[in-house]
């Protein structure tokens, strides 16, 4: 079993890199457009409407997925030039309510007064969410000798607010019997930016450990002690490289820097890894809580359904329901049916991501048909 789980991150990390690899190429102004792995998706069902440019910006989290969902749609579509920004959730929701980008990624979905400030741009409509990349936040760690490490969610709560200090503390132990755990420092890392990733992680910890993590969600980190890094790549790169280390990133991080990743104990029959499957999984049980054509979702943060890994993020593509600017609408409908579509959604698990359950996904697709 280990043999195997080493095998599959370490194809996931050559896949991952690879594909960086052709976009970065691509981003250079190569000609070359033969592609590769994700890159190589079918895309002879796109249906390219519009022209011209048109702009995004947000969520960095599926900046990976974008870069493929651009390449792949400019491809098919020469007419559409799409520049996609990974700025950051937050940056890129103010810059859509603003009114200067067509459409907006966001880790998390829009707060009431966002959707009542849409309506400003939106002209006789208002903004929606609508989920498209789904995906695991793997808990990756640097604990010498902890090959297979168990961890629960009150002790996760406990580790990251500064009230579990060493990795041989009881709790960790009783998750863990027989693991040789050493008398060794937890260094725990979190994200010093505003950042949807951390805004998923601790309302996985408030959802699943009210009586431990004290703190509300945010994008800025609320805990007590530990260390700061910024971006994924930071806190990812802080793991690889301290003894006793900790944190939380997107699973590609995990496979791309070879880092060992937490099996969570659910309350399930056995102990859940952070796999993209295991991801939709949990996904699937997400309730909408958006009206209509708004697909905000709230997820299951205690689910104990067997291999369902409840550390998961959505990111939302986020656009006017009507009143989407006439120059920018057809391209806007055209990109984000084929980003919705099984072939657009197919080119995600190489790279990490959890593809939408269909039911959502269905969803989805109808809410984009309507955007007017």
């Amino acid at each position: 079993m280990k043999l195997q789980r080493k095998n599959r991150v370490r194809a996931l990390a050559v896949g991952a890199l690879a594909v960086s690899g052709a976009l970065a190429l691509t981003a250079c102004g190569s000609d070359d457009t033969s592609g590769g792995g994700a890159a190589a998706a079918k895309t002879s069902n796109i249906k390219c409407d519009g022209k011209g440019k048109l702009l995004a910006s947000g969520s960095s989290a599926q900046k990976n997925a974008m870069d493929v969902w651009v390449q792949n749609y400019s491809g098919a579509c020469k007419s559409t030039e799409i520049n996609y920004q990974p700025t950051g959730s937050g940056a890129g929701v103010t810059t859509f309510l603003q009114g200067q980008t067509a459409f907006a990624g966001s880790d998390s979905a829009l707060k009431p007064d966002e959707i009542a400030k849409s309506k400003k741009v939106c002209k006789n409509g208002q903004a929606v969410d609508l989920p498209m990349v789904g995906g695991p936040i793997a808990v990756g760690y640097n604990v010498p000798g902890a090959d297979n490490l168990v961890l629960d969610a009150p002790t996760l709560a406990k580790i990251f607010d500064s009230k579990i200090t060493k990795w041989n503390d009881a709790a960790i132990k009783k998750l863990n019997p027989g693991a040789k755990l050493p008398d060794l420092k937890i260094q725990a890392f979190h994200r010093s930016d505003d950042s949807g990733t951390t805004d998923n992680f601790t309302k996985y910890l408030k959802g699943a450990a009210p009586g431990d993590w004290k703190h509300e969600p945010a994008k800025k980190w609320e805990g007590t002690g530990g260390q700061a890094a910024s971006g994924s790549a930071g806190v990812s790169s802080q793991v690889k490289q301290t003894a006793g280390a900790i944190s939380y990133f997107e699973l590609s991080y995990a496979a791309a820097g070879k880092i060992p990743t937490v099996k969570l104990n659910t309350g399930a029959k056995q102990p859940v890894d952070a796999t993209v499957d295991n991801a939709s999984k949990a996904i699937s049980e997400a309730k909408q809580v958006g009206k209509g054509d708004d697909l905000a979702l709230q997820l299951n943060y205690t689910t104990k359904a067997e291999g369902a890994y409840p550390i998961t993020l959505v990111t939302y593509e986020i656009a006017c329901d009507k009143g989407n600017k006439a120059e920018t609408l057809p391209a806007t409908k055209s990109f984000l049916t084929y980003v919705a579509s099984k072939d657009g959604q197919s080119a995600l698990k190489a790279l990490g991501y959890a593809p939408l359950p269909t039911e959502i996904a269905d969803k989805v697709r109808a809410s984009v048909a309507k955007l007017s």
